[in-house]
């Protein structure tokens, strides 16, 4: 699969640069880092909760884990992992388990670390698992402008 069409409309209309990192095939974003040779404290993983009003994507670096109980406390919700059949709905234009942090762009609600807001640069997820996308800092949090910021993540 190619870089995501949703994910490139986005880039598009914010006025995004990014360069291409290829990498061997990795079926996470941790093995993604660790394939491309690029620090996983950079690389952006997308995990999705979902709960009866719907889903919500958190933002966290690729090493570190999703701390649901601290999301559900900040949003006053009662949060759960989606599983694999959901995101396939989803995210369409994307591979399981390559899903770019762009909640907005897939209408989903969007929770991103403290740890992300201070990057200089980042990666993200291009919607396969054989390409990723560098970009500045700024353009994480431009494409990310309408979320929600918390601690939400241990190492």
């Amino acid at each position: 699969m190619n870089i995501a069409n949703t994910l490139l409309t986005q880039l598009a209309k914010h006025g995004i640069s990014y360069d291409i990192v290829k990498h061997s095939y990795s079926n996470s974003s941790l093995h993604a880092a660790h394939s491309a040779h690029i620090p996983v404290t950079r690389m952006v993983k997308s995990v999705i909760l979902q709960d009866e009003i719907g889903y919500v994507m958190a933002l966290v670096p690729a090493n570190h884990y999703v701390k649901i109980n601290e999301i559900n406390m900040f949003l006053n919700r009662q949060m759960y992992l989606a599983t694999e059949s959901e995101l396939n709905g989803l995210f369409t234009d994307c591979d399981c388990g390559a899903i770019p942090p762009v909640g907005n762009a897939y209408g989903i609600s969007t929770v991103v670390d403290y740890s992300l807001d201070d990057c200089s640069d980042v990666y993200i997820e291009a919607g396969n698992h054989t390409e990723l996308l560098h970009i500045s800092g700024s353009a994480f949090r431009k494409l990310n402008e309408h979320s929600h910021h918390a601690s939400i993540c241990i190492h």
